[in-house]
């Protein structure tokens, strides 16, 4: 969460692409319920200057597999530490893991959704993911080494392995979407026309209704997301009824509980538009396609990934819920298209009655409903 002040609310949007990347000051803290001498906060700064943050939960025996966990887009590592329910991280060492998370610059720990140089889903997928897997195999040495990641950390997770750049993982569960993004009609269409109407007027979407006020350049898209809502929470609205304007669903909202709920400003951050063209072209696309065609730092990743899905050397447990009201059945569609086009994969899928996107991990069942799928999947391979 952004924190402003009532100046800088006033302050007009930045147009320009700045030059250089905020990399000063600590990431906003992580708020959970462990002992404070487990957590060990490991930041560093990729190759292209941006500063990122690991964190690593000593389990307090030095063999146990590792399980680096990847947040999506305008989240964070907070998503997997809920300390009002038994999280991801709780079920990882109850069952032997050592829980690594990653924030990357997609973090709403970190300003750069708001401030800093611009980056595009290429960047994630070139630089952090790639240079975090690194650094926990420093750490690890050749104990196994899991990834466990959500929808666009899912996303440019994908590209990174058709890329070759995370060979050798002992296995990855991706949740909510990985090479095949689908989304609603109506979504695409927002997208489409958000970011043209939008683009020179704001820079992101908030989420926080209380940061920004009633009389700002944000309310209309407030207004507009708390159309036909049941729940008075302009947060909520704007997240469950809308998905920043998108008119997609982010969760089932009965899934929450009353406190992660309430705390679903401090767990989601602004949406960048800026964002929105690369977005585009992928959704477009059907699959995860590179945004930089012509800068030779970007040569690494595949035009496509899809087309390069055969570098994928990891077994891959397709994750979603039934009520997926963002990304529909793309995880579905993944797995059939790789059962046809790559049938030598090892690609399993799995659908979780009742369960929307973030509730998959943000549920307060998420402990009994979702998380022994990604436990019977890592035991197998561990």
């Amino acid at each position: 969460m952004i924190l402003r002040t009532a100046a800088s609310r006033t302050r007009q949007p930045v147009r320009k692409v700045r030059t250089a990347t905020t990399t000063t000051g600590a990431p906003h803290p992580l708020r959970h319920r462990l002992d404070p001498a487990r957590v060990e906060e490991i930041p560093f700064s990729t190759r292209d200057g941006v500063r990122l943050a690991l964190t690593r939960v000593d389990s307090g025996e030095r063999d146990r597999p590792a399980v680096l966990l990847l947040h999506g887009h305008t989240a964070s590592a907070d998503m997997f530490l809920l300390p009002e329910t038994r999280n991801l991280v709780d079920v990882l060492l109850d069952d032997g893991y050592e829980p690594w998370l990653l924030d990357w610059r997609g973090s709403r720990r970190f300003p750069y959704n708001e401030t800093g140089r611009r980056y595009t889903y290429d960047d994630v997928a070139l630089y952090d993911i790639p240079e975090a897997v690194t650094r926990v195999r420093e750490r690890v040495g050749d104990r196994p080494l899991f990834v466990v990641a959500h929808c666009v950390g899912s996303l440019t997770l994908s590209l990174s392995m058709a890329a070759g750049l995370v060979p050798g993982l002992a296995g990855v569960v991706s949740q909510g979407v990985f090479l095949t993004p689908k989304l609603a009609g109506r979504t695409s269409l927002r997208m489409t026309v958000a970011g043209e109407l939008l683009r020179n007027r704001i820079d992101h979407i908030p989420v926080d209704f209380r940061k920004v006020g009633l009389r700002s350049r944000y309310t209309p898209l407030f207004a507009l997301a708390s159309r036909g809502a049941a729940c008075p929470d302009p947060t909520c609205q704007i997240l469950h009824n809308s998905a920043w304007g998108s008119g997609a669903s982010l969760f089932v909202h009965e899934n929450l509980s009353d406190a992660t709920h309430d705390r679903l400003a401090e767990l989601l951050g602004p949406a960048p538009l800026w964002i929105l063209p690369h977005l585009r072209r992928i959704e477009l696309a059907r699959t995860v396609v590179r945004w930089h065609d012509t800068d030779h730092r970007y040569r690494a990743l595949p035009p496509n990934a899809l087309d390069a899905a055969a570098r994928i050397d990891t077994p891959v447990l397709l994750l979603a819920g039934s009520e997926n009201g963002l990304w529909l059945d793309s995880q579905r569609l993944c797995h059939e298209v790789l059962a046809h086009r790559q049938p030598q994969l090892d690609v399993s899928y799995a659908e979780i009655p009742g369960y929307g996107h973030l509730d998959t991990f943000l549920g307060r069942g998420a402990a009994l409903d979702v998380f022994g799928h990604i436990l019977e999947f890592l035991g197998e391979r561990r």
